[in-house]
């Protein structure tokens, strides 16, 4: 079964990790993770109400990163890191984060 997390800003910026021989990041480990990176990225919530969902938390992430944490091999790690929490976190093989549209698909 495919398992990679792809993640743009439009086509000519997508990145895509294959996840296909990666250790799986357990699922409270990759909640930590993304809490982490949150908190040091300093993200905001989206959402008024200052609830932020799982979702929420990966497209600021992303967006926060920025695609440099993406496209520069120095960074490597960390965007492995960030797919396989992404995966982990949602339970999902393949998923899309749509930067510019704020959206996941899976």
């Amino acid at each position: 079964m495919r398992s990679q997390v792809t993640v743009t800003w439009g086509e000519p910026a997508a990145y895509r990790i294959d996840l296909e021989e990666v250790q799986p990041m357990p699922h409270d480990q990759a909640r930590h993770w993304l809490d982490e990176q949150f908190v040091q990225m300093g993200c905001e919530p989206l959402r008024a109400t200052g609830k932020v969902l799982t979702v929420d938390k990966i497209l600021c992430i992303a967006q926060a990163a920025g695609q440099g944490h993406f496209s520069d091999p120095g960074h490597r790690e960390w965007a492995l890191a960030f797919a396989r929490a992404t995966s982990a976190a949602l339970a999902k093989p393949v998923v899309t984060v749509d930067v510019p549209a704020q959206a996941l698909a899976y």
